[in-house]
């Protein structure tokens, strides 16, 4: 069981602070343990009923009403408000639940819903990745706990596994060919394996090397395929000179192809860069990319 802070509560409720302190006050939703100094702590329990409060209340469900709900009748309501089509935020919400209740039958119930209303593209786009952005955050900040992180993350792998191992292989020898890695430092694969699907369902000649890739490797495997374009994801913690001198590397051996770079890691960024170096925010946008460079 994890202990949670009202700031940890705030980023992953979306709610503020203040906020989460009147509706404990005034409307009993939860009761916080407190330390000798009057300093509040949550548990799992105390975060999953105030995410689902949170989701009715952004319904126009008043407090006041929620407050006498069960946590059975809360999980029960949910399921009726939330609209796979449009509601992105509230399905995040649940996936956040279902990583701390470690329960796959309600991740899965999401992720259905969810492919089954607007497709498995759109599914990453509006849900997958922005989920995992959000977790990227919560692990940089201690919020989340290994065990947790990893569980999602292997059900959301296996998803994308299934759903690129059904897309066909490309074998026009004119296809544009990207390679899609890791740095050495980094062991986060799910916004890489994001975008190896999105690359091979428009038609891209993929060469996948995954996590972990020494950069000697990366050169000699680009020397051989001779790339197009260049992709790759930071997520683990790394200095600012640290990451310059990595990507000053890249661009000295693929000086004429674009490299695409995306994680939270890269959104700190701070020092210019070449003219072939695009770091990219969203799934969406690396689709737009590449299908400007096909």
């Amino acid at each position: 069981m994890s202990n949670y802070s009202i700031k940890d509560l705030e980023r992953l409720t979306n709610v503020k602070a203040h906020t989460l302190r009147i509706w404990e006050k005034r409307y009993g939703i939860v009761d916080p343990n407190r330390s000798d100094s009057n300093i509040r702590s949550y548990t799992d329990e105390d975060l999953k009923r105030l995410l689902n409060v949170s989701i009715l209340n952004r319904h126009g469900i008043k407090i006041s009403k929620i407050a006498h709900m069960s946590n059975y009748e809360l999980n029960q309501k949910i399921l009726d408000v939330i609209r796979p089509e449009s509601d992105h935020v509230s399905q995040i919400e649940s996936l956040v639940v279902a990583m701390i209740e470690l329960n796959e039958d309600r991740f899965e119930r999401i992720l259905n819903q969810s492919i089954i209303k607007i497709g498995f593209e759109d599914t990453l786009f509006y849900i997958i990745y922005p989920f995992f952005e959000k977790i990227g955050v919560l692990w940089q900040t201690g919020t989340i706990n290994p065990a947790q992180e990893h569980f999602i993350s292997n059900l959301i792998r296996m998803k994308l596994c299934v759903a690129i191992d059904s897309l066909p292989a490309v074998h026009d020898p004119q296809a544009k060919k990207i390679i899609l890695f890791l740095p050495e430092w980094e062991l986060h694969e799910i916004g890489l394996l994001t975008y190896f699907y999105l690359a091979r369902k428009h038609k891209l000649k993929t060469i996948y090397l995954g996590q972990n890739v020494p950069m000697p490797d990366l050169f000699s495997v680009a020397d051989t395929i001779q790339p197009d374009i260049i992709a790759t994801y930071f997520v683990s913690a790394v200095t600012i000179p640290e990451m310059k001198n990595y990507i000053e590397q890249l661009v000295k051996h693929f000086s004429d192809k674009p490299i695409l770079i995306s994680g939270i890691q890269a959104a700190s960024i701070n020092f210019a860069l070449s003219e072939n170096i695009q770091l990219l925010s969203s799934a969406k946008e690396f689709c737009n990319v590449i299908k400007a460079n096909i």
